[in-house]
């Protein structure tokens, strides 16, 4: 699916929704490696971003978004509208991430 067919928006400026498919999600549990909060650690202490921690929650956030994306694909739509994420801490150290939106069909707009 081309990212360009998917919105936080509700509507897909230029397309009409013809079908609602539903609610289609991608869940990705992610925890920290011994190596990965060693180094998060170090980097805590100098402050500013924590390039580790950022670069996991970046790749998990990209994982559940395809998988969000897979769910949509294999229910038949084309599109995505009201896309959002989600993150929640299930213990310490391992966090859900949690991304979906509303499949639909969509057919370009009649100009």
């Amino acid at each position: 699916m081309e990212a360009r067919m998917i919105t936080t928006a509700l509507e897909l400026p230029g397309y009409r929704i013809v079908t609602n498919v539903g609610v289609v999600r991608g869940i990705v549990v992610r925890s920290r490696s011994i190596v990965g909060s060693f180094f998060g650690g170090l980097q805590t202490l100098l402050g500013g971003n924590i390039t580790i921690y950022a670069n996991l929650c970046e790749q998990a956030r990209l994982d559940a978004y395809e998988l969000m994306c897979r769910h949509a694909r294999n229910n038949g739509a084309n599109a995505i509208v009201g896309m959002r994420y989600d993150a929640t801490e299930i213990m310490p150290g391992v966090t859900e991430v949690l991304c979906y939106g509303t499949a639909v069909t969509v057919k370009p707009e009649q100009a």
